[in-house]
């Protein structure tokens, strides 16, 4: 059914409720813009639904379930059990409560929420399908932030029982007792360490020569050091090229193996949902892979905008996030630009990955002249206290000093991204880092130790 033909006005349009569209959307009512946002699933999109918050969820069930491995040397004895059912109601409890808080910002702030699926039918109309009816919706600017989808292999159709995508491994009821996961990135990674510590044999095949393959070699081979200490088996250079009766069969250089699974994860990566909201029709430019063409304010083709995993760049919450407040801007007539100096990727593995800027081999390819500084966490006295001692903290600045990256490796670094971002973004020097006194003590050291190596007079690491 078609609800009238003529077109209800609205003010700003945002189509999508992730962390990119409901802080676009926020933002927007904060500008004084009366807001319409239209969700075709759940409010806090894949991220906060099925994605970044169940998972690191999980992860922190895993790290309790094998916390006996770890303090054991200290003198203290711990036995842990687990309910996959209890745990499911957990992760969808913590979901529950944070899409709750972003519905209620959004009703305070005075958005109106529209369940549906919104499409373009020209540049300032969509239509939006809400089960059997379809309401038309012209608006004076709109914010696309539709996200990603996960990429499925022909060779492995997901059946939702044997061969399933992230959302099902997460929610799952039971524990596989043995695991494949095709595809070695940040999520095979970090489901890989999660269900190893939950107990289950654990297989990443990955394509690639590498783990994580983008990331330096040497924090691969960090990271693989990881993945073999808690048992889990890698498949390097092959590919799944299907299934049988046993498991998964993949190809590499020595021909065709098969991996024993009674349960397979594909997570080879994500195709933007360009598509799905017709964005050509509105008259963005879509490139080969989905990837919607916009400029430096973020806008797609005249008063549309589109941000996040639609465009390019790592397709990462917090870019999304970052890239909604410029567009907003942008819809306002506020002078507004997206170039960060560098936007953080973090890998909750074990160890964990943290990255901003440039490494030193990139530094190296943009015509720069950089130095490194390597700290080691074995001479951190938080990592010691910690029982986790294994890992790096690198700082990498260019010839007159300005920090242009930060790399590191290892337990709970995660957590030096803000300062590293920060550093990175405001062109501080390795002097500023190093005359910045630090809490002791902490990990946060870690990047003072890294940088008064840098310039010369490391304290705890030999010059």
């Amino acid at each position: 059914m078609v609800v009238g033909e003529v077109a209800t006005p609205v003010d700003l349009l945002v189509i999508g409720g992730g962390p990119g569209g409901y802080a676009a959307a926020l933002h927007g009512a904060r500008l004084g813009r009366s807001v319409t946002l239209v969700e075709r699933h759940a409010v806090g999109g894949t991220c906060l639904n099925v994605g970044c918050i169940p998972s690191k969820a999980l992860i922190e069930v895993a790290e309790a379930h094998a916390l006996g491995d770890r303090v054991r040397p200290w003198g203290v004895d711990v036995t842990t059990s687990v309910d996959m059912a209890r745990v499911r109601e957990h992760l969808s409890a913590v979901v529950g409560d944070l899409t709750n808080g972003v519905s209620r910002l959004l009703a305070d702030a005075g958005v109106r929420v529209l369940d549906g699926h919104a499409r373009f039918s020209r540049p300032d109309r969509v239509a939006v399908e809400h089960g059997d009816t379809v309401e038309f919706l012209e608006h004076r600017h709109a914010i696309v932030a539709t996200g990603s989808r996960p990429v499925e292999l022909p060779d492995l159709p997901p059946d939702g029982e044997r061969v399933v995508g992230s959302e099902e491994l997460l929610f799952t009821d039971r524990l596989p007792e043995r695991l494949v996961l095709v595809g070695g990135g940040y999520v095979g990674v970090e489901l890989g360490c999660a269900f190893a510590k939950l107990g289950s044999e654990v297989t990443i095949v990955e394509a690639e020569d590498q783990i994580l393959p983008g990331f330096d070699t040497r924090i691969g081979r960090q990271v693989n050091r990881g993945l073999r200490r808690l048992g889990v088996g890698l498949c390097l250079s092959h590919r799944a090229v299907g299934t049988d009766e046993h498991g998964l069969v993949v190809v590499g250089p020595d021909g065709e193996v098969g991996l024993p699974a009674d349960r397979i994860g594909v997570v080879v990566g994500r195709r933007p949902n360009s598509d799905t909201v017709a964005l050509d029709m509105a008259g963005a430019t879509i490139t080969s892979s989905g990837l919607v063409q916009v400029t430096a304010d973020r806008r797609a083709a005249g008063n549309v905008f589109a941000i996040g995993d639609l465009t390019p760049g790592p397709a990462l919450a917090h870019k999304a996030t970052a890239e909604a407040e410029v567009a907003a801007d942008a819809a306002c007539d506020r002078p507004a630009a997206f170039d960060p100096a560098g936007v953080p990727m973090v890998v909750f593995g074990d160890p964990q990955v943290m990255v901003v800027g440039l490494d030193r081999k990139a530094a190296i390819a943009a015509g720069l002249e950089p130095a490194a500084f390597r700290f080691p966490l074995s001479a951190s006295g938080r990592a010691r206290t910690l029982g986790q001692s294994e890992g790096t903290v690198t700082v990498v600045a260019d010839g007159d000093g300005t920090v242009i990256g930060v790399q590191a490796v290892g337990a709970h670094v995660a957590e030096l991204a803000g300062e590293a971002a920060l550093a990175v973004e405001t062109a501080a020097t390795v002097e500023d880092l190093a005359g910045t006194i630090h809490a002791h003590p902490t990990l946060g050291e870690s990047l003072m130790e890294a940088a008064l190596g840098l310039a010369g007079r490391p304290v705890h690491t030999a010059r």
